[in-house]
């Protein structure tokens, strides 16, 4: 029986990802930072479905959740947080936070995960990034560097890693208004939307809600497993019909 390991499944995409594969059979560690603040019935009970406390920016956390994990067969790097505001307006010491857990958590659990790989000659890796790195959208300047970062990385590491039979793929999820982007970083982004942008921001976010085609929890999902279960699949899967649009359109 296989073993995946999911990084930020306190909502959206990392939930819908855990629970997909647990139906599918799989057994899922399901990292989070708060495993204890989930509400009672959200995820299932079974000893198949682990929820694990892991802090993607914290190197004892990343150890401790490791070995709890075990022998694992497929990491998923999803945890990440969001940012909308002015690049003008934004502290790098906000810029630090989003690429600290954004990109240096993503290298970080690769690191981690990589001599058990290695040792075996065989796993997967699939890092979860966004529809912002195939086409460029205002007001998340920081948070698609912070992704783009991702994809240079992977590809990267793919290559070094193929020689040990690991692989390395990326999922690329578009626009979701149902996950908890905007919730989560509300405190993160107060102020980084001064009355000079004010009048741009409210027409991009006018823009957001006529947007005819964006992407479900659960696409991303079945994105992800297709990645881990098909290893001679693509290397880059986007998921979702924007996504999937921007992606046959070549903006990239």
């Amino acid at each position: 029986m296989n073993t995946i390991l999911i990084t930020g499944c306190s909502s959206g995409y990392g939930l819908a990802t855990a629970l997909h594969f647990h139906t599918k059979g799989w057994n899922v560690f399901a990292g989070m930072r708060q495993p204890d603040a989930l509400s009672d019935g959200v995820i299932p009970t079974s000893e198949r479905f682990q929820p694990v406390a892991l802090d993607v920016t914290d190197p004892a956390s990343i150890a401790s959740a490791l070995q709890r994990c075990g022998a694992i067969d497929v990491l998923v790097n999803n945890a990440g947080i969001g940012l909308f505001g002015a690049f003008e307006a934004t502290p790098m010491s906000t810029v630090r936070e989003v690429f600290e857990t954004n990109t240096l958590g993503t290298m970080a659990m690769c690191q981690a995960v990589l001599p058990q790989f290695r040792h075996r000659r065989s796993g997967s890796i699939i890092n979860v990034t966004s529809s912002a790195v195939l086409a460029p959208m205002p007001l998340v300047a920081a948070y698609t560097a912070s992704k783009t970062a991702v994809e240079g990385f992977t590809a990267s590491l793919a290559l070094e890693l193929a020689e040990f039979g690991i692989h390395a793929r990326l999922v690329q999820p578009g626009y979701a208004p149902t996950t908890r982007f905007a919730v989560n970083g509300s405190e993160r982004m107060q102020g980084l939307v001064p009355e000079a942008y004010a009048g741009y921001a409210r027409r991009v976010f006018a823009m957001l809600t006529q947007v005819e085609h964006v992407t479900a929890e659960a696409e991303v999902a079945d994105a992800v497993w297709q990645a881990a279960t098909d290893v001679n699949g693509p290397m880059r899967r986007p998921a979702g019909a924007d996504a999937m649009a921007l992606a046959r359109s070549g903006a990239s």
